[in-house]
């Protein structure tokens, strides 16, 4: 079984050398010699400019820009193998129970002002954690460094096992600039000679309607193969779709209703790639309320979504439906222990009415009737303009009608009204997404874990889930120190999740990427995820790395 996602088997600390992924050629029309990409957003003009990459409000973050600029240690791919690459550390190396990261910093490595890159950066920028230089939004709880020749090794106050990428991904900073900041927080680095990092790209211009940036000439990946990245931000999905049409933007994250007819069959060079994710589209019912305070709805409920429907009617295939009783998707397979190997729901309503009528319920007038002697009903909450899973909600209705006689009514409030019944248990039923920790123990967290709920206000585990022996096995998964001690927690949650379906996966939360392959090939495909193809994504870097012109 695989208990590790991104570092090789857990208690087994793996050194890791980088590796590369060749990408596939395509058909073409002539290449334009050294043009630029356009990478597109549809969130409107960003009136700001800020490059600094830990404030999530920056241009540099909501364009993505900052992903180019500055480089993490490593790359967690977050589908694919789920592995990991090092990146401006030459090798990374976790203790058996994840609580310090020894890492080799690369050599011959400049800064873009030309300054060379050493190991006094990489303690320094989490140095500013330690300090309160830099506030520790991540929660990695560094504790401090220790250097031992080329090695550095990074102590944590608990185990990062659970939180790899949040510590790979943490984006290094040059020592020489940001010790003369005054305050890293909010500093927009918009002076001269501030927005330097050690990344494939330099920012050139800036303007709301637009970002410029240019290659690195000196970049320790090698030459790039692309000399001009444009970021600009559409109005909203339709202006966005019009543009990647036109040619007028050649690489988009969006979700893209009809993208066969509106954007793939417009020029063959147009690609679109879904890459699955540890996370799931996720039907969460409300534990504490009726009719989903009986476990024998819940699993009927099991046995009538159909999860292919979602896939193909509200994503539109941009997912892989879940079907296993664990509720683990595709990725994760190596975790779904050997008792519930191939224990998979299907559409079965027979199964889900003998449940039903084991548990009490009857059916008048083609209605179910719970053993109170009241109709069943719910409503499923989602915020309006969420296309997909607003679709979702009425294949959900139109089956649960049909197949057991449930009345379920279509909630689709504004996002603030969604959000406060969410976190305050107001709601019935709601669709959301999970915390994707790359492993089983986002899943089980999400749907059973009482820490997030915090001043009776829920950050995940919407359905109030409480079952002391699932949360002591969700703490030793965690932290655990070896592979049978998170395997005999994993144990513990899996048949919980199986025996109470408190929740119930649809299908895998993907990272999307539309692109075009007119001028470059090499973008990762659905034979080749070695990243998603989402340009909002640390993964960026190694894409560009590995981008060729087209034929």
């Amino acid at each position: 079984m695989r208990l590790s996602t991104s570092l090789g088997a857990v208690g087994i600390a793996a050194t890791l050398v980088l590796t590369g992924c060749a990408g596939a050629n395509t058909d073409s029309t002539p290449a334009e010699s050294g043009a630029a990409l356009t990478i597109a957003k549809p969130d409107g003009a960003i009136t700001t400019e800020s490059h600094n990459p830990y404030l999530g409000d920056s241009s540099a973050s909501k364009y993505g820009y900052a992903k180019v600029i500055f480089e993490p240690l490593a790359l967690v791919n977050p589908t694919g193998d789920l592995g990991t690459t090092p990146w401006l550390a030459e090798s990374v190396e976790w203790n058996d129970d994840y609580t310090e990261l020894t890492v080799v910093p690369r050599s011959g490595v400049k800064w873009s002002d030309g300054t060379e890159f050493t190991g006094d950066d990489i303690v320094f920028t989490f140095d500013q954690f330690l300090t309160g230089r830099l506030a520790d939004t991540s929660g990695l709880k560094y504790e401090g460094a220790t250097v031992d020749g080329d090695a550095i090794t990074l102590k944590f106050a608990d185990s990062k096992y659970i939180a790899q990428s949040r510590v790979l991904h943490t984006p290094i900073v040059p020592k020489h600039i940001w010790e003369e900041i005054d305050d890293p927080n909010t500093d927009p680095l918009t002076g001269e000679g501030l927005a330097v990092g050690t990344g494939p790209y330099v920012l050139d211009t800036w303007s709301t309607e637009s970002v410029t940036l240019t290659a690195n000439e000196d970049y320790w990946g090698g030459d790039l193969a692309v000399p001009e990245l444009h970021y600009v931000s559409y109005g909203d999905n339709a202006a966005l779709t019009t543009a990647l049409v036109s040619g007028e933007a050649d690489w988009a994250q969006a979700f893209i209703p009809q993208i066969e007819e509106s954007y793939l069959a417009a020029d063959e060079d147009n690609h679109f790639l879904a890459s699955p994710t540890a996370g799931a589209g996720t039907l969460f019912m409300n534990l504490q309320t009726e009719p989903f305070d009986d476990p024998a709805l819940r699993q009927a409920l099991a046995w009538t979504i159909d999860r292919q429907a979602y896939v193909d009617i509200a994503r539109e295939g941009a997912s892989t439906a879940i079907w296993s009783a664990t509720g683990l998707s595709g990725l994760l397979e190596d975790e779904i222990l050997p008792e519930y190997q191939g224990e998979e729901y299907e559409v079965d309503v027979d199964r889900a009415k003998g449940i039903l009528e084991d548990a009490g319920y009857t059916w008048k007038d083609e209605k179910l009737i719970d053993p109170d002697g009241d109709a069943v009903s719910f409503s499923i909450s989602v915020p309006a303009g969420w296309s997909d899973w607003n679709t979702e909600q009425a294949l959900i209705a139109e089956e649960l009608d049909a197949a057991l006689g449930i009345e379920v009514k279509v909630d689709q409030p504004d996002w603030g009204g969604w959000d406060a019944a969410r976190q305050e248990g107001t709601f019935q039923a709601i669709i959301h997404w999970l915390e994707d920790t790359g492993n089983a123990y986002g899943l089980y967290t999400s749907t059973m874990d009482p820490k997030w709920i915090v001043d009776d206000r829920a950050q995940f585990n919407f359905g109030r889930f409480d079952d002391p022996a699932v949360t002591e096995a969700l703490n030793t998964y965690a932290n655990a120190s070896s592979d049978a001690d998170r395997e005999a927690a994993l144990a513990v949650m899996q048949a919980a999740f199986v025996e109470n379906v408190p929740a119930i996966p649809l299908g895998s939360h993907p990272l999307l990427g539309e692109y075009n392959t007119r001028n470059y090939v090499g973008f990762p495909t659905e034979d080749d995820q070695y990243a998603s193809a989402d340009p909002t994504q640390p993964g960026i870097v190694q894409i560009l790395a590995k981008l060729q012109p087209a034929d």
